[in-house]
């Protein structure tokens, strides 16, 4: 078997893995980073690249102060039960400091979400902007020849291969029809792209978690980082009780990689562990993973293995988002993530009975938590997203994309089904006419004065900036009257998991006695999520992985 040392072995190359190795290197450790697929980025480089980050010194140098008892207070009113007060205050305190350190040490720059409020801002210390941050564009030819080591993003979230960033970016793409300056801008956009497609074989112009990755990946390659990809991690080491290396399976055998300062577990949890999954997910057998499939609970089984411990007390085992299936040509399935259509005025979700279930213009977690708690035992977990010919064609549902992109492909191959009458969308999709038709007819009634008494859409400042701020007097209400309707079928999927292994909050792995393990360290979502399994803000998976990916590297270089 082949050997070889270095300081720090990081296990995983998403937002943790790679914000661990970049920090830890900058501290002067020699640093290997393994990683199991062929490509680096993990399911962070499909994300929307969102990271929340209490008082960051991006808001402060945007104008936005606040004290750190606000956000305190805001996830205790959240959590509730869940509220671990070590852990919180470690993230609260570190997530400035890891904004701060990537700004002024590497090639990853941010941009201000000062316009994005938390999700629940009627709780005590909700913030209304400021809080988020996302990585700044970045042009891919910075990586070089390197960039053939960066994952593409996700084919359903992107536009023929390119990345639209939320904001005034996805703002020009949905109304480029209506706008002389949107249009230029998409044209423009759709240019240089295709002229990116044809010279390189992929887009360029990277936006999201793909540049979140670009810029992390320029930052350790900058900093020497020894990168190994198609390497997978199968057993640690330990020496006396101490984590001291593991064994990598590689292309060329099994490679026994000793590191002094230590082992950081980021190997992107367990979404594509059945096992796991079917023992703690509900509904389990409907449920569809956004996650990169070569995540398989791997950190989860090598910690386990010298006497880690997964957290078993979450409110929920991973970060819940409605998805929905969709068929390729070839025979493939792809999943899409209904993030934004939910909140666009003019459509609903309703289950079996053909009844709405929750506020379609919260969050995606509530979305799906929601519908788990409203369906029977015995009906299969899914529900429909209805609208009608007005809205599809305004704003898109689903992977459908808004005028002119033709909805004809995604009616024949069953993706999008379509009727003349709500009573006939209800008998193609097997949603019961009757209810069906009261719902959308009463929904109507209070949507045309821009109400909703049954779940209060449109009441919050989150919720109306999911909505469009053309309509009145509720962003997030329309009626949906103007044939033909259509829906798109929705079922239970997670963008990761929240239930990984227990830390202290300098991301140490805990043992049984809540002693920490020397030696190994975990973060993403191979650490069990700091919000305890809930869902307050957009980016709370992001920011924790980079704050704890961040603490790992700079604990392992103070390590002696």
């Amino acid at each position: 078997m082949r050997t070889e040392e270095c300081d720090l072995l990081v296990i995983g190359s998403g937002a943790a893995g790679l914000a661990a190795a970049v920090t830890a290197a900058h501290h002067g450790l020699r640093v290997v980073l393994a990683e199991k697929s062929g490509t680096l980025g993990g399911t962070t480089a499909w994300s929307g690249g969102w990271i929340w980050a209490p008082c960051n010194p991006v808001a402060h140098r945007n104008g936005i102060e606040e004290d750190m008892s606000e956000p305190r207070r805001y996830l205790a009113a959240v959590l509730g039960n869940s509220f671990n007060a070590e852990l919180v205050d470690a993230f609260l305190q570190a997530a400035p400091e890891m904004v701060g350190f990537f700004e002024q040490n590497t090639a990853l720059q941010f941009d201000c979400g000062a316009r994005i409020p938390d999700t629940y801002t009627h709780l005590p210390g909700a913030g209304m902007g400021g809080r988020s941050v996302i990585a700044q564009p970045y042009d891919a030819r910075g990586l070089g020849a390197d960039v053939a080591l960066l994952r593409k993003p996700m084919t359903e979230t992107t536009f023929w291969g390119m990345t639209i960033q939320a904001g005034p970016d996805l703002r020009a793409f949905m109304t480029a029809t209506r706008s002389v300056a949107s249009a230029i801008h998409v044209t423009r956009r759709l240019l240089r792209h295709l002229w990116d497609l044809a010279r390189h074989g992929r887009g360029m112009q990277l936006r999201n978690g793909n540049a979140l990755v670009a810029r992390l990946l320029r930052s350790a390659l900058d900093q020497s980082v020894s990168i190994r990809t198609r390497h997978a991690a199968i057993r640690l080491l330990e020496s006396k009780g101490t984590v001291t290396g593991a064994i990598l399976s590689g292309p060329n055998g099994d490679v026994h990689v000793s590191a002094t300062r230590g082992v950081v577990l980021a190997a992107g949890g367990f979404p594509h562990d059945a096992q796991r999954r079917a023992a703690q997910f509900p509904r389990a057998e409907n449920h569809l993973s956004l996650a990169l499939p070569a995540a398989t609970g791997d950190g989860l089984r090598m910690a386990e293995a010298v006497g880690g411990q997964q957290a078993q007390t979450l409110a929920s085992p991973a970060a819940w988002c409605p998805v929905s299936r969709v068929p390729y040509a070839d025979g493939q399935t792809g999943t899409f993530p209904h993030i934004i259509d939910r909140g666009k005025p003019g459509v609903i979700g309703v289950l079996g009975n053909g009844k709405r279930f929750c506020n379609e213009g919260l969050g995606y977690h509530d979305y799906v938590r929601d519908m788990l708690a409203a369906l029977p035992d015995q009906q299969e977990a899914q529900s429909w997203l209805i609208c009608d010919h007005r809205f599809i064609r305004r704003y898109g549902l689903g992977i459908v994309r808004p005028a002119p992109v033709p909805l004809r492909p995604w009616l024949r191959n069953g993706y999008l089904i379509r009727a003349k009458t709500p009573e006939g969308l209800a008998q193609a999709c097997g949603i019961d006419p009757e209810g069906l038709t009261l719902t959308i007819s009463e929904f109507n009634d209070h949507a045309k004065r821009g109400e909703d008494p049954a779940f209060h859409r449109g009441t919050t400042p989150y919720m109306r900036l999911q909505g469009d701020p053309d309509v009145t007097p509720n962003p997030c209400l329309a009626p949906i009257e103007a044939a033909p309707y259509y829906a798109v079928k929705v079922v239970p999927g997670s963008f990761g998991t929240f239930a990984g292994l227990r830390t202290d909050g300098q991301a140490r792995v805990l043992d049984a006695a809540d002693h920490p393990i020397p030696g190994l360290y975990a973060a993403g979502t191979d650490m069990a999520s700091v919000m305890g399994g809930h869902y307050p803000a957009g980016g709370i998976n992001l920011g924790p992985a980079l704050t704890f990916g961040f603490v790992a590297g700079r604990n392992a270089a103070r390590r002696t």
